[in-house]
């Protein structure tokens, strides 16, 4: 097969070059020659990015581009591809643009016309996925959860009958809040919990919900980890049972609640997406 691009990089060309999440080992061949050969990176954090380039002797010009300063940097690196730089940008680990600004950075540049190039590989999401044992014929990746509770309790509840495995991250430091309220509002549900992705103490937790959160409850829990429900049951009465319309009619009827209070609490007890609910309610609300 031919490289592509070959056999140099062409210039005013954007790669989106996926990094290690751990094993330096896991970056490509194809990823290290575009990083030798574009003009400038673009990097989460510079000083980060810079060990994984001096591990394997690349010394490239190094700007910064993360989520406070992606207006001022996007532009100034449009400017650069505009001018017929080569520009690779890449995350702290993984692949860039999941759950990180770049795909800003993406939709401006095809916007203006410039080339977008994948350089694919390592990814948490769907690294924990392979070895998670869960159904892997469909999933739904949903990114970081809210910090705030009740904003991350109603996101778990937009999930709750997701009949595809359901893929989050999480920081280790609120691991067992999210957890705890994942059982609360999702179930016992079976779930993975993997941790440390390819590095020395890569761990995999596997159980219902109760269990898991047993398995971490004494333990210091450190490096990013990836929670990965498994599908909901089929409830084929579910819609007969429980009619969203009835539901918002009682609430904000019977116990005078808001069209706000009672479109949350819906959402909460449904598992329904909110722009459901809420359109449902302003219908009720004959709007």
């Amino acid at each position: 097969m031919e490289p592509h691009p070959s056999p140099l990089t062409p210039k005013g060309v954007l790669y989106i070059v996926a990094t290690p999440i751990g094993n330096l080992e896991d970056i490509t061949f194809r990823a290290v020659r575009i990083l030798r050969e574009a003009d400038l990176i673009a990097a989460e954090d510079t000083r980060h990015s810079r060990k994984l380039l001096s591990h394997f002797g690349i010394s490239k010009p190094l700007t910064s581009y993360f989520d406070h300063n992606k207006e001022l940097k996007g532009r100034y690196i449009l400017d650069q591809l505009a001018e017929g730089v080569s520009v690779a940008l890449i995350t702290d680990a993984g692949t860039p643009c999941i759950s990180d600004p770049g795909y800003q950075l993406v939709r401006d540049a095809v916007a203006a016309g410039f080339a977008v190039v994948p350089v694919p590989g390592p990814s948490a999401a769907v690294t924990a996925l392979s070895a998670s044992g869960l159904p892997t014929d469909a999933f739904v990746f949903e990114g970081f959860l809210p910090n705030k509770q009740g904003k991350r309790r109603e996101k778990l509840a937009m999930v709750k009958g997701e009949q595809r495995v359901v893929i989050f991250y999480e920081s280790p430091n609120r691991l067992l809040a999210t957890l705890t309220d994942l059982r609360e509002v999702l179930g016992e549900r079976e779930l993975v919990v993997a941790r440390e992705l390819t590095k020395i103490y890569e761990e995999f937790i596997r159980g219902s919900c109760s269990l898991v959160i047993e398995k971490l409850q004494d333990r210091t829990i450190k490096g990013e980890v990836v929670i990965l429900v498994a599908p909901a049951a089929a409830d084929p009465e579910r819609d007969a049972t429980e009619s969203v319309a009835e539901l918002l009619s009682c609430l904000m009827a019977g116990e005078g609640l808001s069209l706000k209070d009672a479109v949350k609490q819906v959402v909460l007890r449904t598992g329904r997406a909110r722009s459901e609910v809420y359109t449902e309610a302003l219908k009720l609300k004959g709007h």
